[in-house]
């Protein structure tokens, strides 16, 4: 398992470690890296998928992200024209790729060569490179009336897309399958997938469930949702996505990823409070403290008080140890040219140990401003 990330002229960070614990929250100011930071983990798997990156480099675009070509990754302020990516392991256990910069190229050639004994090893059957991988953009699928199918993806990688898209498929598939206790919501005693899911959910919109169903003859899965128990309407009511609250079709994925990933999954995810209310995004914070806690690794970036928070409340109830939480602040100071790291601590109490300026402080800021 990698427990580090060192980026090298890759677009936003000309030379910056990143230390990847189970639960890396990463959180900054618009443009300050922190996409930057995931993209650079999902290029590895996309030229990894693509079999580019155990023979000739990295793949620009693809099904996980498109990036564009060499002058759209090559940081401003380089001194070089040398791209890097290297993952630290454990035991000193480095994997670094680099390669020749090309301005008009989207698929960028090794300068160096890696040590490809690595792919003999059982490194690449799990983890980044396995099975149990998800990489969740911010531009995740929105309530559609039905949702594609994707055999080989879903039934074999059990990927649920870039943006989620084949969600609905993979709980038609896999709705029974037991849910580890921990992650177990405490008011569901059933263990199967879909029941958990259910569960969580009535975390954004009290009393909600989902419905999935195959289409026959058709590609295609249908997602509704029904309302009963606290919210009063009757469960045999079924209603489309279109027609309920976007935030739930939005934050499904993530629900799902985090609920069936078993240990040693990587699980990358941008902004999880999207469209969610504050309780919501609370919530979220405290179920990926839970998998993380598992052994999934968890790297998410977000902009949300409320998510930290959760996260903060999962470590002082004892959900998660402090030391399996990263928190990472980017920012450019003013007149910089390059962006800094800054990794305020978590105490076991769910305190933090440094709180600099502008990261999650813009509440405290306004309300001393509505007080004055």
């Amino acid at each position: 398992m990698f427990d580090a990330l060192t980026l090298h002229n890759f677009k936003a960070f000309r030379d910056i470690h990143i230390p990847i614990k189970p639960l890396t929250l990463l959180s900054g100011l618009n443009g300050s890296g922190k996409s930057t930071t995931l993209q650079a983990l999902a290029l590895l798997r996309q030229s990894w998928d693509t079999g580019f990156l155990s023979s000739r480099g990295f793949l620009l675009n693809g099904d996980l992200i498109e990036l564009g070509t060499g002058v759209d990754v090559l940081n401003d302020q380089h001194d070089d024209e040398e791209i890097g990516i290297t993952l630290h392991g454990p035991n000193e256990r480095d994997f670094a790729y680099r390669v020749a910069y090309d301005p008009r190229g989207d698929l960028l050639h090794f300068s160096v060569k890696p040590d490809f004994g690595f792919y003999s090893g059982l490194e690449h059957k799990r983890g980044l490179f396995g099975n149990s991988f998800q990489y969740l953009r911010a531009d995740r699928a929105g309530p559609e009336v039905s949702f594609p199918k994707a055999y080989h993806l879903v039934n074999e990688r059990r990927f649920l897309g870039s943006r989620g898209q084949y969600t609905a498929h993979f709980l038609s598939l896999f709705g029974d399958e037991e849910v580890n206790p921990k992650l177990r919501h405490h008011n569901e005693t059933a263990p199967g997938l879909l029941s958990q899911v259910n569960a969580w959910l009535k975390e954004f919109s009290p009393g909600v469930g989902l419905a999935v169903e195959d289409i026959p003859r058709t590609d295609s899965v249908r997602l509704d949702y029904f309302y009963g128990g606290s919210a009063g309407i009757s469960g045999s009511n079924l209603y489309r996505s279109t027609n309920v609250g976007f935030g739930l079709t939005y934050v499904l994925p993530i629900l799902v990823a985090c609920l069936a990933s078993p240990p040693d999954s990587w699980l990358l995810i941008e902004n999880p409070e999207a469209h969610l209310h504050p309780q919501g995004q609370a919530a979220m914070g405290q179920l990926m403290a839970r998998s993380a806690a598992i052994g999934t690794r968890i790297v998410v970036e977000s902009h949300s008080d409320h998510f930290l928070n959760g996260i903060r409340l999962a470590v002082k109830s004892g959900e998660i140890p402090a030391r399996d939480v990263g928190l990472n602040f980017f920012r450019r100071p003013s007149g910089a040219s390059q962006t800094e790291r800054i990794n305020p601590g978590v105490t076991p109490e769910g305190r933090l140990t440094d709180w600099p300026d502008g990261f999650f402080d813009q509440w405290d800021k306004s309300l001393d401003q509505l007080l004055s």
